[in-house]
């Protein structure tokens, strides 16, 4: 793969994140509220009943749902921020016109060619958009839009016109151009549409293929980590015809997530659809993760910290204890996944099968726990709050994955004297971040990057640093470890990942303040 190739689909991964990162903490606002309005939950708490109480569920209820009603739109914003290099302002503001402009011009195609439907438009795979009747590409619009946007801000922020036309010259002259080219894009989408959708169902019947497609999607998705492209296979199964589509109600859902958000916040565990697809459509989502965050993570760091020397024990017990509630808390693996990728990538191989493997039987077990991060929130909100959830079946398929993650890693680490936290001769010191004195973090992050000079750009994903740099012989490892780096990873040529976990996002406003020359 070229090197630049994959460097645009790691960052297009990275720019995915922005709007999910809004839908998790919204789903649990709304999941509360649609927990709490059931008739069983109001049967247990009386008091919940009371007009007060159902007033002002259903008022958070239908305030968060305009999150979710306008998916496509957050994905045109993130994704055009992501993905710009220059001026991302700009670029988020063209891409919401750049969106519109793809709305509209679907609906002027539609009605060209005599095909705007009438009656049920989901038959016919069409929608009421913001007002306008068009294709339902869902997030896909969203991220066409996106991207339309990040390329013209970079190509033409800087455009020079003739004098009479110097008022629309630069920055102004974007969202004009985004919108010209937007609109042949938007003509052209329907004519494709239907074949792109062919290809999306023929992936669906491997990854969605009954209680086995849940397994190959885990593996697929823990051997993408190294490489940051975990997002972009998470979000084609959650927003594509690759996650399927699914008839609810009369209405048609194309991907995982829109499928579980009519159940989960619309329908609720006593209709027919809970019991049909929440199974198949959790396991690709929380309840999947879930066996990874609150059971598989927890057993690697026990099994870690069982085989840590003795004179190291302490200082593994706090790193590995922290790497372990980060996974529990927070969704954020790729820690303690990256504390043995690359000292054992074998040893990782076999984490990835053992995923997939692990997650089959969760459709057998009928476990229908939302929403996307798999926290323990999640557990409480969505597994303990809802009926008809079998919590207790992911419980015990997570014994299960704790006793066999824990002996395969105990077995591993001694058997091949893999240096895992406290098996290393010198280990790594968190304290700096743990002192949260990021200034000195950073200061060390750029002279193991080989100073300023050489440090050519700087971005962040949920986890880990990611830098362009003119030259990577001028890195010196042992100061990114002195910085309390978790790992480093080089994916290409000049490009460097260094894993931070929780603490990135303020290394990383560290390391811009002291590239700017603020400290």
């Amino acid at each position: 793969m070229n090197a630049h190739f994959r460097d645009e689909i790691q960052t297009f991964g990275r720019s995915l994140l922005l709007p999910i990162a809004v839908l998790a903490p919204v789903g649990m606002v709304m999941g509360i509220s649609s927990a709490l309005g059931q008739s069983y939950m109001i049967d247990k708490l009386p008091f919940l009943g009371n007009d007060i109480f159902k007033a002002v569920l259903s008022s958070l209820g239908l305030i968060s749902s305009v999150i979710f009603n306008n998916i496509p739109l957050l994905f045109a914003m993130g994704v055009a921020y992501g993905m710009s290099k220059k001026e991302k302002g700009i670029a988020v503001f063209a891409s919401v016109a750049a969106y519109l402009t793809l709305l509209i011009a679907m609906h002027v195609h539609l009605k060209l060619a005599g095909d705007l439907a009438k009656g049920d438009l989901s038959l016919a795979g069409q929608g009421m958009i913001l007002g306008i009747q068009t294709l339902k590409i869902e997030a896909l619009g969203g991220i066409i839009a996106g991207l339309l946007a990040a390329k013209i801000t970079d190509r033409f922020y800087r455009l020079q016109l003739p004098l009479a036309f110097a008022f629309f010259s630069g920055k102004k002259s974007v969202a004009i151009l985004t919108i010209a080219f937007a609109i042949p894009v938007g003509l052209i989408i329907p004519f494709i549409w239907e074949l792109f959708t062919a290809g999306m169902r023929a992936v669906s019947t491997i990854m969605m293929a009954p209680n086995v497609g849940a397994g190959i999607y885990m593996t697929l998705n823990r051997l993408l980590i190294p490489f940051g492209l975990q997002h972009v296979l998470s979000s084609t199964v959650r927003f594509t015809a690759a996650g399927g589509t699914y008839l609810i109600d009369g209405q048609t859902y194309v991907g995982i997530l829109p499928a579980m958000n009519k159940i989960l916040f619309d329908l609720g565990p006593a209709h027919p659809a809970w019991k049909e697809f929440m199974p198949t459509l959790t396991s690709y989502l929380a309840s999947g993760q879930m066996l990874t965050t609150l059971f598989r993570v927890p057993a690697i760091g026990l099994a870690m910290y069982h085989t840590a020397y003795f004179k190291n024990k302490k200082f593994a017990k706090g790193m590995i204890l922290t790497v372990v509630l980060t996974a529990m808390l927070g969704n954020i693996t790729e820690p303690l996944e990256f504390s043995f990728l690359f000292i054992a990538p074998k040893l990782f191989i076999v984490y990835a099968v053992l995923c997939g493997l692990l997650t089959i039987p969760l459709q057998l077990l009928d476990v229908s726990i939302g929403y996307i991060r798999g926290t323990v929130f999640d557990f409480g909100i969505f597994g303990l709050m809802y009926e008809h959830t079998q919590w207790l079946n992911l419980i015990l398929l997570g014994v299960v994955n704790f006793v066999v993650f824990y002996f395969v890693f105990r077995f591993a680490i001694s058997k091949f004297d893999i240096k895992t936290p406290g098996r290393e001769s010198e280990t790594t010191d968190s304290t700096l971040l743990n002192n949260k004195e990021y200034d000195k973090v950073a200061e060390l992050v750029i002279q193991g990057l080989g100073g300023k000079e050489n440090i050519k750009r700087v971005e962040n994903c949920v986890s880990r640093l990611r830098i362009d740099l003119s030259d990577q012989k001028k890195i010196d490892m042992a100061l990114l470890k002195d910085s309390g780096a978790l790992g480093t990873f080089i994916p290409s040529s000049n490009h460097i990942h260094v894993v931070f976990g929780p603490h990135v996002e303020f290394v990383r406003n560290a390391v811009d303040d002291r590239l700017a020359g603020a400290n």
